[in-house]
């Protein structure tokens, strides 16, 4: 399994999500999108539907009837009822539980940051764990570590 950290450095997160879901969207995988915060699932919710004519991400927020048909899921939870194999840790909260799937996605901030270093040197001794760090360079994401 492969857990990938994105330093977010002053970049909105729901840029990072928005495009990681795109990535995964394109290969036919599913994602859920990890938040304790209810307020800011909605709020990323929002911003998910606005991101342009020409971008469409299918999603929802969990707790609806049509939870497992839909690609992109927002949760308070790491169950995946759309059976995704991607999940996304939105807030900086690292959760054991992101080890089940194929592929996670961590993000932190500057106020994340001494949990996501534990979070980081806690996977390093776990077996059929595969760590990448990215941070951004020249404007675009590096693989840093």
């Amino acid at each position: 399994m492969q857990v990938d950290f994105y330093q977010l450095l002053g970049t909105p997160a729901e840029q990072v999500i928005a495009r990681i879901g795109e990535r995964i969207l394109s290969t036919g995988g599913r994602l859920i999108v990890i938040a304790e915060d209810e307020a800011y699932l909605s709020k990323l919710d929002r911003m998910l539907w606005d991101q342009g004519p020409t971008s469409f991400l299918p999603h929802a927020l969990a707790g609806g009837a049509e939870d497992a048909r839909q690609p992109i899921l927002l949760t308070t939870t790491p169950d995946a009822p759309n059976l995704a194999r991607n999940a996304l840790i939105a807030d900086g909260v690292w959760r054991e539980s992101a080890l089940s799937y194929d592929r996670s996605f961590f993000l932190f901030d500057n106020a994340t940051l001494k949990p996501a270093r534990e979070a980081w040197k806690s996977l390093a001794d776990r077996d059929g764990v595969e760590r990448n760090y990215r941070a951004r360079e020249d404007g675009s994401w590096a693989k840093m570590a």
